[in-house]
């Protein structure tokens, strides 16, 4: 009851009702862009394709909500956004030019999304015309689509540039919802955009798994799964709030007749510190062998045909990239060296612990220690349940990396909800006797 009287409070917040309001018709709107089907396919003929081969090809369409196999305006997705941030992210480490706007504080952050938007552009460019060239390939039956019919009805330049224009508009639209759900709703837009199209999948998923039973339910099955879904949601939602407190011990000083410091606080940490970033890229990179392959690169055709299986090698590939990325984007997003140096300014120590470079290595070393758990966390989160669900044959919008974004979107969402409830002196989603998610007592 507690609960349910905490999601009674949202109602009476002004202000928490517009942004969710907002929030919900900006993902109406993507949503309805999703049906959208760009000029000149078949995307009947594409579902058929989608269904047959799934592994890559399936896994992209989860992440664009259905997008892929309609064909639609928005078939890129939110990827190149993605691609575009992280990229900006690595010239930061690299460029002494970004490096410094970084610094800048708000004009720097804003000259910093305005590339990405650039870069988002340019990538939607390239990808879309990889997109034009495959959909042209599926018209031969060696790759699938001539089985079904012709996917493209008329190829050729026109088509492609048709395409290319499309795609890359609806890349940027979808990029502009992102950014507007995130200023004026609730949550971070691109995550509940990335949300909203998992979600969607899965009536459809249940719809497949009945017709492909024939309406005869299997009871171990469905207990298996349920299970595999519970374990799955209870471990996502430990890790992503398990953190590790550095202690940290801020010195006495003296200024006139006030003493300030000399207090106690503490540093965290995550675990998962890269959060849901690692198995997006991964897939997302996963995709470039079978961009290559339209440009007929040799070798690249056999090996984005067995990623698009979505045997052993895409789960082993898949699984492998997923924890190069949370090492690498923990190392650019976490930097011990500024953190040290910004402890040795506030003249913070950690106990024990010498000041400068003696506090960048140690803080190196937990960080590393936490990005080991953490990312065989989250390469296990989204390969197991993916294999278990292709042995049991359901639909694969039931994977674990769906789970772990889905889950990990959610706590964020519900935690700016309570931010904004307990700012207004009400008391949260959890009840008067809970603080927050953690479900510690309050005192």
């Amino acid at each position: 009851m507690a609960v349910i009287g905490g999601f009674s409070n949202i109602t009476k917040v002004p202000e928490l009702r517009r942004r969710i309001a907002f929030s919900l018709g900006i993902l109406a709107i993507y949503r309805a862009g999703v049906f959208i089907t760009t000029p000149g396919v078949d995307r009947n003929v594409m579902k058929s394709v989608i269904s047959q081969q799934g592994g890559l090809l399936g896994l992209f369409n989860l992440f664009s909500g259905g997008a892929l196999e309609n064909l639609s305006i928005f078939a890129l997705g939110i990827m190149p956004y993605i691609s575009a941030s992280i990229i900006m992210q690595l010239l930061g480490m690299v460029s002494k030019q970004v490096e410094e706007m970084k610094k800048e504080g708000e004009a720097g952050r804003r000259k910093l999304e305005q590339y990405t938007r650039y870069g988002t552009i340019l990538l939607s460019a390239f990808q879309s015309f990889g997109v034009a060239l495959y959909l042209e390939g599926l018209n031969d039956a060696d790759m699938g689509g001539g089985n079904f019919g012709d996917v493209v009805q008329n190829s050729g330049w026109p088509f492609r540039l048709m395409t290319m224009i499309t795609l890359t508009t609806g890349t940027a639209l979808i990029m502009w919802l992102g950014e507007q759900s995130t200023e004026r709703g609730i949550g971070n837009g691109i995550s509940l955009i990335i949300f909203a199209s998992i979600v969607s999948g899965i009536p459809s998923g249940m719809g497949q798994y009945w017709s492909a039973n024939a309406g005869q339910i299997e009871p171990l099955t469905i207990a298996i799964l349920l299970a595999v879904i519970m374990t799955a949601v209870a471990m996502c939602v430990f890790f992503e709030k398990a953190q590790r407190q550095v202690p940290i011990q801020y010195a006495r000083r003296q200024v006139g007749r006030h003493i300030y410091g000399g207090r106690s606080a503490h540093l965290p940490l995550k675990v998962n510190m890269a959060s849901m970033i690692p198995p997006i890229f991964a897939s997302s990179l996963l995709l470039f062998p079978t961009t290559l392959a339209n440009f007929n690169i040799p070798g690249m055709t056999r090996f984005a045909a067995s990623l698009n299986r979505g045997d052993w090698v895409f789960h082993t590939l898949f699984g492998a990239l997923v924890i190069f990325f949370c090492f690498f984007y923990t190392a650019v997003t976490f930097q011990p060296v500024d953190v040290a140096d910004n402890l040795k300014k506030q003249q913070a120590n950690i106990p024990g612990i010498r000041p400068g470079r003696h506090t960048a290595e140690y803080l190196d070393r937990v960080l590393t220690r936490l990005t080991v758990g953490g990312s065989i966390y989250v390469a296990v989160i989204c390969v197991v349940p993916a294999v278990i669900s292709q042995a049991l044959r359901v639909p694969f919008q039931f994977g674990g990396t769906s789970l772990m974004i889905v889950v990990g979107v959610a706590l964020e969402t519900v935690s700016q909800i309570e931010a904004h409830l307990i700012t207004r002196s009400y008391e949260g989603l959890t009840g008067p006797q809970v603080t927050r998610l953690s479900g510690r007592r309050a005192t």
